[in-house]
């Protein structure tokens, strides 16, 4: 299961938000630095309203989502990349997940210590990118001292990796993150090799008090956020409140939705960061839907029939022979499985054939 690491500066909600994510109480949240000392890891299921649209066609009473991983992650303060705080520890727990979802204080309150002295959501964000970035140039210098030797005896592979390199240095030194690096197809998995943390896709939490929710995009400190990670990180963020959410947490479903409607909205951007979290780390769902279960599967973009297949056994890609495919929109616009196969929207599909985000699916595999 793919993780994503939730990170930011120390009393900017981070562990509320992990609380929120997972429906627990496993993070410590506390208003002093460093609440967080070991990672807090939850599982989350990923909210998809297309299962229970399912469920009622199949005429099942068990409907399993999909699911993906978040970390906890001790909060970081400026020299993180030199040892400072727990730096080193941070460094190395970011460097374990797949993605990065970088909570950022967009709240004022007198009440909770903000460890630089000021709400400023921007300097916060260059804060822990330029940490991310220092630890990067250190490892970006040595690679090149082991790659050099190589590339200079005619190895072709090191003389590609010394290219890369060579650009990526400089790209770094100028404070900007490795993962708006124009890079080719080929440059991007060796980039994925070398283990970068600025390497990593992200995405920004916007924490906001409970009384700015219904307006966050208006909130001044979120429109600072919206305007510089689309130009300097090409990333994008996600209004939450993770006070908001925590107060949900021992809500039964209904009270949570009222609860909501009386702060004039629907969500407080928690499902929303669930799904953008799911899309960042580049995977898409496809589901199984029968009498014994509605199941959502998850697989990365780009994914062939058999690769889908080897999601739910490792058998059914040795042995795939076919995929009876029929896409989610068809399949709930037409009513049935009988309807959809009348109407010629069942498909077989053969190795070759792409997987898409929704599809519904059936494999015929030798045993």
């Amino acid at each position: 299961m793919l993780k994503a690491g939730i990170v930011g500066l120390p009393n900017v909600g981070k562990s509320t938000l992990f609380n929120a994510l997972t429906r627990s109480r496993k993070a410590e949240a506390a208003n002093y630095p460093f609440c967080t000392i070991d990672p807090n890891v939850g599982v989350v299921m990923v909210p998809d309203e297309r299962l229970y649209v399912l469920q009622k066609i199949a005429k099942t009473g068990v409907v399993i989502p999909a699911a993906i991983e978040f970390v906890d992650i001790a909060g970081l303060v400026a020299g993180a990349s030199k040892g400072e705080g727990l730096g080193n520890q941070f460094l190395a727990n970011i460097r374990e997940t797949d993605a990065i979802v970088h909570v950022v204080r967009c709240f004022e309150d007198a009440d909770v210590i903000h460890t630089m002295g000021s709400v400023d959501p921007v300097r916060d964000i260059e804060v822990i990118t330029t940490e991310l970035i220092l630890a990067d140039l250190d490892a970006v210098t040595k690679r090149i001292d082991k790659t050099q030797k190589k590339a200079k005896s005619g190895d072709k592979e090191a003389q590609a990796e010394m290219q890369l390199l060579e650009r990526l240095g400089p790209h770094l030194n100028e404070n900007k993150p490795a993962n708006i690096l124009p890079c080719t197809d080929d440059e991007k998995k060796m980039l994925q090799f070398f283990q970068l943390l600025s390497a990593k896709p992200v995405l920004y939490a916007c924490n906001v008090a409970e009384s700015d929710l219904a307006t966050a995009e208006k909130n001044p400190f979120v429109q600072q956020v919206a305007a510089f990670v689309q130009v300097h990180h090409d990333a994008a963020y996600v209004p939450i409140s993770a006070r908001i959410e925590a107060e949900l947490i021992d809500l039964a479903p209904d009270e949570a939705k009222a609860f909501l409607k009386d702060l004039g909205v629907d969500d407080s951007g928690v499902s929303q960061l669930i799904r953008g979290t799911y899309t960042l780390l580049g995977l898409q769902t496809y589901f199984t839907a029968g009498e014994k279960e509605v199941r959502a599967w998850t697989i990365k973009k780009g994914w062939k029939a058999p690769q889908a297949a080897g999601v739910i056994h490792t058998d059914f890609e040795k042995g795939f022979i076919k995929a009876e495919v029929v896409s989610y929109n068809d399949l709930t616009r037409l009513g049935s499985t009988a309807a959809a196969r009348e109407a010629g929207k069942y498909r077989l599909e053969g190795k070759e054939y792409v997987f898409a985000d929704g599809d519904v699916a059936l494999f015929r595999f030798n045993n």
